[in-house]
């Protein structure tokens, strides 16, 4: 089994950088009330190997640091680090196989997601701001069981029939959400806790009203193309 000491300069070097800043994404997960005690995860993939770095299984958020971030290879092999990898870790690396433009993973159980995980509803797109995030709702993947690649399967044929949206809600389980790295995956995943609460107040106010599919893909492609800087 290959170890990082098999690797050369540049892919130690930035494995070295995405450890930092794994660790300290951690704890936006905590800033932005996404996770309790030492739920969820974030990953991000290499660009200079087929490694990922990711946070090892049950440390409490307190206690991460760079070096205790997990390396792997993409078939979710420890190649570098003390810990056991997050359980997650499979369904990060079956995504990063599948999904060769996602550089970022994230996996939160943030409470309002969760809910209409929980119920199997998709969050319909009754905000100009999911418009312009998600490009339409946001949907519910199938029920799959924890430890194995089956979570990363079910996210990706999900997210296959919704190619804009950036986060999937795994039945019975929580949000998933991908980025080109893992800051846009964490951000992905604030977003959907943030849509995920609001509608949910709609709904306690009457029925949501949807927005008309073409608006929904101007918003969309302004946000995604001409918003910010560049």
């Amino acid at each position: 089994m290959a170890t990082l000491a098999d690797y050369g300069p540049e892919v130690r070097a930035e494995v070295k950088q995405v450890r930092e800043v794994v660790a300290a994404l951690h704890e936006q997960l905590i800033k932005w009330n996404l996770v309790v005690w030492t739920a969820g995860n974030v990953s991000q993939r290499l660009h200079t190997a087929d490694l990922m770095v990711i946070k090892p299984s049950g440390l409490r958020y307190e206690y991460l640091t760079p070096s205790s971030m997990v390396v792997c290879d993409l078939d979710g092999n420890v190649v570098d680090g003390a810990e056991s990898p997050s359980s997650d870790t499979a369904s990060h690396a079956y995504i990063y196989r599948h999904m060769p433009d996602v550089y970022g993973v994230v996996h939160t159980h943030s409470t309002y997601a969760t809910a209409w995980a929980a119920t199997g509803q998709n969050i319909p797109c009754g905000l100009t701001m999911m418009g312009d995030e998600f490009g339409g709702p946001v949907p519910v993947g199938p029920f799959r069981l924890i430890g194995s690649e089956a979570i990363g399967e079910g996210v990706v044929e999900t997210l296959k029939q919704y190619p804009k949206s950036p986060a999937v809600l795994m039945q019975n389980h929580g949000p998933f959400t991908i980025g080109k790295d893992a800051e846009a995956a964490v951000k992905a995943a604030a977003m959907t806790e943030e849509v995920a609460h609001t509608m949910w107040a709609a709904r306690q106010l009457g029925d949501i009203i949807p927005i008309p599919q073409e608006d929904i893909e101007r918003l969309n492609d302004r946000y995604q193309n001409i918003y910010g800087q560049h």
